[in-house]
């Protein structure tokens, strides 16, 4: 009799335990699908309107040149400036690895392009995306602006405006045009990417 318990407890046990890997299972389904379609829907939609200031998301820089990338984003940046969406561009991002940060490579680029260096707040401190969520915010509340044009690549705009919204930031997001030739194999590692990231900053994790 005891024998026959055991083994019945065992098999709830397990029944149990089979539950409860089964839901959580459909939990990360559902949850990675949502994120999915948020990403998906801040990537091909232009949010950009009159705004006081319109803030790129650096990227790698690469002996004080902008990486294609970067270039493209800074790139956007000019045309919104020049169709009068906002007087001001903040360029984000620290040190690249060499003597340059992002942020003074993006406000050179920028000063090429005939932007005046009045019209440019170069950030050069931030590491990553989260850290330069922060400082635009910071920068955004000792400058008295109150509405923000974000512009990165298409399927990072979510998770960006997600913790500009966080920290109190009013942010509109412009994805930087797709190049005319985009691989699927590196488009969906920048989706899983952006997944695992913005999925790590919501627990706390990032």
């Amino acid at each position: 009799m005891r024998v026959r318990t055991k083994s019945k407890g065992r098999r709830a046990v397990a029944a149990g335990i089979a539950l409860l890997l089964l839901a959580a299972a459909a939990f990360a389904f559902f949850w990675c699908r949502y994120v999915y379609k948020q990403i998906e829907i801040y990537a091909n939609q232009d949010q950009a309107a009159p705004a006081d200031a319109i803030g790129v998301f650096g990227a790698a820089e690469y002996d004080g040149r902008p990486s294609p990338v970067f270039r493209a984003r800074l790139d956007h940046a000019v045309d919104l400036y020049r169709r009068g969406i906002a007087p001001l561009i903040i360029t984000l991002g620290g040190p690249g690895g060499d003597e340059y940060s992002e942020g003074s490579v993006g406000r050179d680029y920028l000063m090429s392009q005939g932007v005046p260096e009045q019209a440019i707040i170069a950030e050069t401190e931030s590491r990553n995306t989260e850290e330069s969520a922060r400082r635009i915010a910071v920068i955004a509340r000792a400058n008295g602006l109150k509405r923000l044009v974000i512009v990165s690549d298409g399927t990072h705009l979510f998770r960006i405006h997600a913790i500009c919204a966080a920290d109190g930031l009013d942010v509109m997001t412009s994805p930087r045009p797709k190049p005319p030739v985009e691989y699927k194999n590196l488009e969906r590692k920048r989706i899983a990417h952006e997944i695992l990231s913005y999925t790590l900053w919501r627990i706390g994790l990032h």
